[in-house]
């Protein structure tokens, strides 16, 4: 989740001044159009993207972009930002297709050493497992010591079968036939090959990439190429290409802070669909790539379908239920509070979450630092997990002394304890006043600069006068 990812947040802060002198101009000409232009393609080129690939952009944006249509309309500034969204879209891949899963599919994962080919094999199992498959593992990588260990381990996080083979053995190909009689066994619906990688692409990695390749036949052949690199992933790309014809793209690392160009250009430069995206450490955090939705977050428009998607996934509707009614009772305590800290940190990087909110970039540069350090969380934990039972019941009991012995218990400061009680209490007033309740909303949308007219239409149903009522 990628507030846009930091990665391409220098972007999207050029991109959005350049947008943001555009909708200022009264009448627009082609001079304004082109004197644009030229900067968009100055941030492109600044960020990495490769130079053709900048320039064919900006050319098929241009003859869209001096259209009559765009002179003569009444937000003609709007008009080319949509532009810009759309032909970031066809470039990402208006081409965007699902893996071929046919059972039982075979999918060769291939890519450079520290491209995290090994995690992107692990999570791709957890998905597809996820999704209902019986995905299956096995270790192709010979040469990097540790490597048959270290999918082995991960292959025991998410509870998929792996296949390792015989120490010492150097012959890929006779470990594909091993595994491939092993997993008739296993009665997998796929089966996930992690291959060896190099520092750079030499004659020895092809060749047993291309004699392996042969041998299996498989459906996809995904390259997992780490988006952070810059130009030199282009290239790989292109390399890997030739060699044994890819099927698509896993681009990993996207909550680096690199510039982001090169996952822009791999698409347009090799032909092949980027299909997944992995965006953080942990094993869950791997997604489909959708174009549209990446256009959006490059452009700070956002990214909310991926957002409700996460929250979805993790949000457990019973448990928030159940605080909502405690607290329009009054009886929401820090037990509540602690469960709901719980919830928000199975939801990954906050910063993460809020940046597909439209207009986050602008608001995050309002907030003060360290305001969404996932940190913090942890030390509200540590401070709630000191209090006794009696104590978190009851937050009008803790009083000088019991504050003073939950803050040496929890390793915080006397100042933290006091801050997190009087924002609790400040928390609890406010979520049972409905009219302060709505005001907020009113202010959060003012702050976003966009329309919070939905969630405030839910507010206004609280008074009973036509929304759905909220339960708190």
């Amino acid at each position: 989740p990628i507030p846009v990812f930091p990665m391409f947040s220098s972007l999207a802060d050029n991109l959005d001044a350049t947008f943001r002198n555009l909708r200022g101009v009264g009448r627009i000409s082609e001079k304004n159009i082109s004197d644009a232009l030229r900067e968009i393609r100055l941030a492109l080129l600044e960020a990495d993207v490769e130079y053709k690939v900048a320039q064919t952009f900006i050319e098929n944006v241009k003859k869209k972009a001096v259209g009559e249509d765009v002179l003569k309309s009444i937000k003609p500034g709007e008009l080319i930002v949509k532009i810009f969204h759309d032909e970031l879209t066809t470039l990402l891949g208006g081409d965007q297709a699902p893996l071929d899963l046919n059972p039982p599919a075979r999918i060769l994962l291939c890519g450079l050493n520290g491209a995290g080919k090994t995690t992107t094999a692990g999570k791709l199992a957890l998905r597809l497992k996820k999704e209902g498959r019986r995905p299956l593992l096995v270790a192709c990588d010979l040469y990097r010591p540790a490597a048959i260990d270290q999918l082995a381990t991960i292959a025991e996080q998410v509870d998929v079968p792996c296949y390792t083979p015989e120490a010492g053995e150097k012959n890929v190909v006779k470990v594909a036939k091993a595994a491939l009689k092993w997993a008739k066994r296993q009665s997998g619906s796929c089966i996930i090959f992690d291959t060896a990688g190099r520092q750079e692409v030499d004659q020895t990695l092809v060749k047993e990439l291309q004699d392996l390749h042969k041998f299996l036949k498989p459906n996809e052949t995904l390259l997992v190429a780490d988006a952070a690199t810059g130009q030199q992933a282009v290239k790989v790309a292109q390399t890997f290409d030739e060699a044994v014809g890819l099927s698509g793209i896993v681009l990993t690392k996207l909550d680096g802070d690199a510039r982001g160009g090169a996952a822009l250009s791999m698409r347009a430069v090799t032909g092949r669909p980027i299909k997944y995206v992995g965006e953080g450490e942990k094993l869950d955090q791997f997604n489909e790539f959708h174009p549209d939705r990446m256009a959006g977050r490059v452009l700070d428009m956002g990214d909310t379908v991926s957002m409700v998607e996460q929250v979805a996934e993790h949000f457990d509707e019973e448990k928030a239920a159940k605080a909502a009614k405690r607290l329009e009772k009054g009886r929401f305590d820090f037990n509540d509070f602690l469960e709901q800290m719980k919830m928000l940190q199975n939801l990954g990087p906050l910063e993460g979450l809020l940046g597909m909110l439209p207009g986050f970039n602008k608001i995050k540069k309002q907030l003060p630092s360290g305001a969404l350090d996932s940190k913090r969380i942890k030390h509200m934990e540590a401070i709630v997990l000191s209090m006794t039972p009696r104590e978190r019941t009851r937050p009008e009991i803790i009083k000088g002394t019991r504050r003073k012995r939950i803050a040496s218990g929890s390793g915080r400061t006397l100042l933290e304890v006091n801050q997190l009680l009087k924002q609790f209490g400040m928390m609890r007033k406010m979520m049972k006043s409905k009219g302060k309740m709505k005001n907020m909303m009113k202010q959060l949308g003012a702050l976003g600069g966009g329309n919070m007219g939905g969630m405030e239409d839910l507010m206004g149903g609280m008074d009973g006068k036509g929304g759905p009522k909220l339960p708190f």
